[in-house]
């Protein structure tokens, strides 16, 4: 179908799904929520999006979108800065990030991929490479030390030359211990990253540190409250270890205030807490003017697209059996492939995620 350059929103609809986890997050984390949206546009052309969330908010994201977002997306132009930049506005109220960003996030994304107009997504934004390495990743806290360790071997055999590891247990000794295991299966070449997922205070933190450093560590994720940027900056400056940030952030402005405050080393936006590909790349231009790479968190099956065409060198987190396609939300062919570590995109349209029916008709 020929598009228009004119061309309206004339509809959005809705579905969920809700996918239980090979391997659960956790007790309080056995599945997770995907939010779906498809943008019909006046001449006929549709693209589809998507909101995610593992725990929390997904049947508020889901009426916020079939409500006020819809209502105030019919009739914009098929523009996806314009109706970001419109839509923010109007969803303020509702809050600075969160539910909010979370729903944005499913319009954005159908209008890239309407943008894309039967070209990729990496090529649309600017592709600068055709490959992109992929770090083995898992929510493994909660994993006794031999399932731990039996992750990291998959993770070796599978050839992923960066793992990552969740660190926080009430004994630091026990911390230690997983971490020296798992150094010892990946071997010394591996990069290892820890992630502390907001556990610590900075005593802890800097004792931590102190303590798993000697394992080679190629960054620490989330040491301490993601809006406690003053302490951060205390702790990058007191520790030899450099720190990532930006999964539990959601705005440019979040981002702009870690950044100036010289807070992380990396920064990890997540597509979709941010609103979506719009404020992605809006972050993303922000960090290269400070000189941080941008490695965005999860969600490999549109992230992975992302990475081919960022600034700066990026690795792609593949969390253990949770992607889109292992989750069997996707119907072949999916849009990433990933081999011996290594992420290639396929030779679609648009984002190429092509969600498969539901099973249970729901």
């Amino acid at each position: 179908m020929r598009p228009r350059e004119d061309a309206r929103i004339a509809e959005v609809t809705v579905w969920s799904r809700t996918v239980p986890l090979a391997r659960p997050w956790g007790s309080d984390v056995p599945a997770n929520h995907v939010i779906i949206c498809e943008v019909t546009l006046d001449d006929g052309r549709r693209g589809t999006g998507f909101g995610w969330t593992p725990q929390i908010g997904a049947g508020a994201v889901r009426s916020l979108l079939e409500t006020e977002v819809r209502d105030a997306a019919l009739g914009l132009p098929a523009h996806p800065e314009v109706v970001w930049d419109l839509l923010w506005r109007h969803l303020r109220e509702a809050g600075a990030g969160g539910i909010p960003t979370i729903a944005l996030a499913a319009i954005d994304l159908a209008l890239w991929d309407l943008r894309c107009d039967g070209r990729g997504l990496a090529d649309t934004l600017g592709r600068r490479r055709d490959t992109v390495p992929v770090y083995g990743s898992g929510v493994n806290l909660h994993y006794s030390l031999e399932e731990l360790v039996a992750q990291a071997g998959r993770w070796a055999q599978a050839g992923y030359q960066a793992v990552k590891v969740k660190v926080g247990k009430d004994d630091l000794r026990e911390d230690v211990a997983r971490i020296a295991a798992v150094r010892e299966v990946i071997g010394p070449d591996t990069l290892l990253m820890i992630d502390a997922n907001q556990r610590w205070d900075l005593l802890r933190a800097r004792t931590a540190i102190t303590a798993l450093q000697p394992y080679g560590l190629h960054w620490v994720e989330e040491p301490l409250p993601a809006d406690d940027i003053t302490s951060h900056v205390r702790l990058r400056q007191a520790v030899d270890v450099p720190i990532a940030l930006g999964e539990s952030v959601h705005t440019t402005y979040g981002f702009r205030d870690l950044l100036v405050a010289g807070a992380c080393d990396v920064v990890q936006p997540n597509v979709v807490r941010v609103g979506g590909i719009t404020p992605f790349l809006r972050v993303t231009e922000l960090a290269r003017t400070f000189g941080v790479p941008v490695y965005p968190h999860l969600l490999p099956d549109v992230s992975g697209q992302l990475a081919l065409a960022l600034p700066f060198p990026a690795m792609v987190e593949d969390v253990e059996d949770a992607s889109f396609a292992a989750l069997g939300l996707l119907a072949e062919p999916y849009p990433v492939t990933i081999k011996n570590g290594v992420l290639e995109a396929g030779g679609h349209a648009g984002h190429g995620l092509l969600f498969a029916p539901d099973p249970e008709g729901a």
